[in-house]
């Protein structure tokens, strides 16, 4: 498979996982905003798949440290980040 649609394929798989976050209300609103910005930054065109996933990356390794988080959503979000770690320029 080329490497712009294995990008692509992982960037999808992790908005989706994104998307489960911030719509679930039973997550603290900090963490849905994150996992929202996240997203924005995943699809944001204008950058390249590697830069996207970096700025992803960034916003949920800060969050991830939140002592709030549910087990749960935090499982995700490293799930999240390391779909997103395969992406390289």
């Amino acid at each position: 498979m080329e490497r712009g649609q294995e990008h692509k394929e992982r960037i999808e798989q992790a908005i989706g996982i994104l998307e489960t976050i911030s719509s679930d209300f039973t997550t603290p609103r900090n963490i849905r905003r994150a996992a929202k910005q996240s997203i924005e930054a995943l699809r944001d065109e204008s950058l390249s798949p590697a830069v996207r996933a970096a700025n992803a990356i960034s916003i949920l390794d800060e969050i991830s440290q939140d002592p709030n988080m549910p087990v749960p959503t935090r499982t995700k979000i490293w799930q999240v980040i390391s779909i997103l770690e395969g992406i390289k320029d």
